[in-house]
């Protein structure tokens, strides 16, 4: 069993409301691709695609850093970190794509 601090609570409280925040872009996002043109559909499935990608990479992180023994905390924060950083570069670039 791992042990918990309240920095590390809240670190992890605030970064599951994130994800969960960016669940809810994704899903604004792929309803309004959903609506667009057919020759733009093929596009934004694959933007989509990648971005469920980095989700899932995303919250893979999240639940080893939940895990994480205190040797290892700062070291997979890390990798949430630049997971989190590539999803939310990609779910920018997917929106002012769309948004065009």
């Amino acid at each position: 069993m791992t042990e918990q601090n309240p920095q590390r609570e809240e670190y992890q409280a605030k970064v599951k409301a994130q994800l969960e925040k960016i669940n809810a872009q994704l899903d604004e996002l792929k309803a309004k691709a959903a609506q667009a043109e057919a020759d733009v559909k093929t596009d934004y499935h694959g933007r989509m695609e990648e971005l469920y990608a980095k989700r899932d990479a995303a919250s893979a992180k999240l639940e080893e850093l939940q895990k994480a023994g205190s040797d290892a905390w700062e070291e997979v924060q890390k990798g949430f970190e630049t997971a989190w950083s590539d999803l939310t570069g990609a779910f920018e670039n997917a929106s002012k794509k769309f948004e065009q």
